[in-house]
């Protein structure tokens, strides 16, 4: 699917201030109402927007510590078990089939580096893991992000 320059600006407005409804969303673009239900609706169909809950921040849960573990994995029955089993890790909040030397890449968050080694010994504890590599975050100088991207869509276009 392709974005023009209206659906970036939407983007960008929802991605500010998601809670902002489609009438307000139509006056700040200068477009009909209807024309935002429109392409939000076709945003959403089209897999553009994945979703419109708040953005949760571990530590304010109490996890401070992030960190990023590689996984090596009997590959006999292929990733999807193990990635299964990894799901049901509440600190496992993200998983990836990677190039190099490991099999998967997880995203963990724990209370205390403490709290961190319980989390690998249940992420060791999964059938199908090797072995497993960890490096602690420090700081997140740049937090995931979208939007630059979807700036330069319109332009490049």
């Amino acid at each position: 699917m392709t974005i023009d320059e209206l659906d970036a600006r939407l983007i960008k407005l929802l991605a500010a201030e998601p809670r902002v409804g489609i009438l307000e969303a139509s006056r700040r673009l200068h477009v009909a109402r209807g024309t935002v239900q429109a392409r939000l609706d076709r945003l959403v169909a089209s897999g553009v927007i994945t979703g419109f809950g708040p953005d949760v921040d571990p530590a304010a849960l109490g996890y401070h510590v992030t960190a990023f573990v590689t996984l090596q994995i009997r590959q006999v029955s292929g990733h999807d078990p193990v990635a299964s089993l990894l799901a049901a890790i509440p600190e496992v909040l993200e998983v990836h089939t990677i190039t190099g030397g490991g099999d998967m890449l997880c995203r963990v968050v724990a209370r205390s580096n403490a709290d961190l080694q319980r989390v690998i010994d249940l992420i060791v504890d999964v059938e199908g893991v090797v072995r497993t590599s960890s490096v602690i975050a420090l700081d997140t100088p740049v937090a995931y992000r979208v939007l630059p991207l979807v700036a330069e869509v319109p332009r490049h276009r």
